[in-house]
């Protein structure tokens, strides 16, 4: 009995979509060798030909009836599908160039002899060198909206993506004759070159559009169609719209030069606009409103980045875009769909890549907080956290840390979910506990990898912190981080978790407490004097927040502050004004604030008999800890922020 065919069509990928047509037809047509023949074999129609692409390989001699046979029952009994032009590839009976050709006539995409078509230099001047050169793409003829790109494969959607970032414009892709692309992308841009007289002519280099359009331009185009729409959703957006993905990565990119952390989607029921908001500097600002019409395309554009499913809008998905694979910068974003009410979707973006670690000396540590930091890095082995709540910045002075550790005699291997800083010279993992790669595994794969250093992006379990624990007790400097509100705290936390007090006394290094403020900007801060009563009010403040058992009378400290933060014999507290180099906030970037607890012999007696937090807060300061707060406070007075911040980021 003769098998049926089946012939899937998953053997034309999504890209196909940036065609005009999906004709199942083969076009025996010749190779086009000028402008206007490739031009007219887009605009016209094929013939219907094979109505399956292993017709298609029959008609165009490359296959026989019987070896299609043999190829569709080896395609029936495998237990998982295969495309059949795939099989046929991997059974030796075509090869791929013969694949993508016959695909190419089938689909009605025209094929080009580059020996003889020569592109248009408006066409080569939207597409950068490198950029054509890495990515093997030859741009050919721009007709009015649209771009025509020879490639290797027609169907990457990945460089279609990225080539429509790049230009701004529609792309129609078209296939080069075997052997023709490479010396034609030289020969061209080489010819370009020498027409300038040796000079290569300013752009925009590789990832940035041509003709970039601010985002407001790109809403207001979006919604031109809100206005002459009896209904909110008529004439609604496709996800695949050109303006819509030029809006997309044009955010992104302004989310980057804003310094932004994250961008909020925000979805309503029409007629309401979908509203953007980022977070600057820790708080969520307004940024833009777009059309009611685009309120799912956005939504999908993102997921189809994310290689998400964009058909389920009932539960919460997760992803991760590469924003380097649509032409942007070297960034990662971390993306979260969460379902609201009326069958909407909200979207939320993390900013992940791009960032670099700074030094250790530009985080903020006050110079005591500096020198015992260092002092507990330069130990061979030990126990080393850093504590404070989610988005307080405990990530990226792990990587400080790290960067004065990060030397050719040491091995330093990172284990984080996710990869938020990268530094050469560190080995880092990616977390994967969907199969079973979790911190406390690579825990125990690291200590069989010989290193010096290990950090671990967060304690979250007993089985993590045990290993730790005695990892750093044979030899090894661990670094690790706890959701946690205090450096005492911490403390007791891990005890909680089931640590055994008297390893985990040995082990213990120091714990550092931290928490960012907002940083007054200092081309329009204001500084205003502080009188009598104002400084007396700061100094109780300061010693209130701390247990009593520091040697600081009111008189003590008003001297030091004299002596170290007074201009002209007073001291002062700067006010927050607002001017363009802040957006007329007052503030511009963070900073942190501190609280270091170095482990000594007082304070590991307090661990071994469970003592609670409040003991080891009092011996703490004892041992010359500075609170958050007066941290804080320190930091005021030297005119780096104000006390609305000290107040707000200490919460007593």
């Amino acid at each position: 009995m003769t098998t049926p065919r089946s012939y899937p069509h998953d053997t034309i990928p999504a890209a196909l979509d940036a065609l005009s047509e999906r004709p199942a037809a083969l076009r025996p047509a010749p190779v086009a060798v000028d402008l206007d023949g490739v031009w007219n074999a887009l605009r016209s129609q094929p013939e219907q030909h094979a109505p399956h692409l292993g017709d298609a390989l029959i008609e165009a001699g490359l296959l026989g009836a019987a070896q299609l046979q043999t190829a569709l029952r080896r395609q029936a009994a495998m237990g998982q599908h295969v495309p059949i032009g795939e099989l046929l590839v991997q059974l030796g009976l075509i090869s791929p160039a013969q694949l993508r050709m016959t695909l190419a006539a089938w689909l009605g995409v025209p094929t080009v002899d580059l020996a003889h078509a020569r592109p248009e230099p408006q066409a080569l001047d939207r597409v950068p060198r490198a950029l054509a050169q890495r990515e093997s793409v030859l741009p050919l003829m721009v007709r009015e909206d649209m771009l025509v790109v020879v490639v290797s494969d027609p169907w990457d959607q990945r460089l279609l993506d990225v080539l429509r970032f790049v230009t701004e414009l529609r792309i129609r892709p078209v296939l080069a004759a075997p052997g023709t692309l490479t010396p034609a992308i030289a020969q061209a841009y080489q010819i370009k070159l020498d027409a300038q007289g040796g000079s290569p002519a300013p752009s925009s280099g590789p990832g940035l559009p041509m003709q970039a359009q601010s985002i407001r331009e790109l809403a207001q185009e979006l919604g031109e169609g809100d206005a002459a729409s009896a209904e909110a959703d008529a004439g609604a957006v496709s996800e695949s719209d050109n303006a819509l993905v030029r809006l997309v990565n044009r955010l992104i990119a302004d989310a980057v030069e804003l310094r932004a952390s994250d961008i909020h989607i925000e979805t309503f029921e029409a007629p309401k606009p979908v509203r953007v908001r980022m977070r600057v500097d820790g708080d969520l600002v307004r940024y833009l409103e777009l059309p009611a019409r685009v309120r799912f395309a956005v939504v999908a554009r993102l997921k189809i980045m994310a290689d998400l499913d964009i058909s389920e809008h009932r539960r919460p998905q997760d992803g991760k875009i590469d924003f380097s694979r649509f032409g942007g910068a070297p960034l990662e974003l971390r993306m979260v769909t969460v379902p609201t009410s009326g069958g909407l979707e909200d979207v939320v973006l993390r900013l992940l890549g791009g960032m670099r670690p700074l030094p250790l000396d530009g985080i903020g540590l006050s110079d005591a907080n500096l020198e015992g930091l260092r002092r507990m890095m330069a130990k061979p082995y030990g126990l080393l956290l850093i504590c404070g709540p989610t988005g307080c910045g405990k990530t990226t002075t792990l990587h400080s840390v790290m960067r004065e550790l990060n030397e050719d005699k040491r091995k330093i291997w990172t284990a984080e979910d996710p990869i938020e800083i990268t530094q050469d010279g560190l080995r880092q993992v990616q977390m994967n506990p969907r199969i079973g790669w979790t911190f406390a595994a690579a825990m125990r794969t690291f200590l069989r990898a010989d290193p010096d250093v290990i950090m671990i992006g967060e304690m979250r379990d007993e089985e993590t912190a045990r290993i730790a624990v005695e990892a750093s007790l044979t030899g090894h400097l661990v670094m690790s981080t706890l959701h946690t509100n205090s450096a005492p705290e911490s403390v007791t936390r891990l005890l909680e978790i089931g640590l055994d007090p008297f390893m985990f006394s040995d082990s213990l290094l120091a714990v550092l407490a931290q928490r960012l403020v907002r940083r007054l900007c200092l081309d329009c801060r204001v500084p205003e004097p502080l009188d009598e009563r104002a400084t007396r009010s700061l100094l109780r403040l300061y010693l209130q927040s701390g247990s009593g058992a520091s040697d600081h009378s009111e008189e003590t400290l008003l001297a030091n502050w004299h002596q170290h933060c007074a201009v002209d014999g007073q001291l002062r507290q700067y006010r927050r004004n607002g001017c363009d180099a802040c957006g007329g906030t007052g503030y511009k970037g963070r900073l942190g604030i501190h609280e270091l607890v170095i482990a000594d012999e007082a304070l590991r007696e307090l661990i071994r008999r469970r003592a609670p937090a409040s003991e080891m807060f009092v011996a703490a300061q004892r041992s010359g800890m500075s609170t958050l707060r007066q941290d804080g406070i320190a930091k005021l007075l030297a005119g780096l922020t104000d006390l609305t911040e000290v107040l707000a980021a200490t919460g007593q």
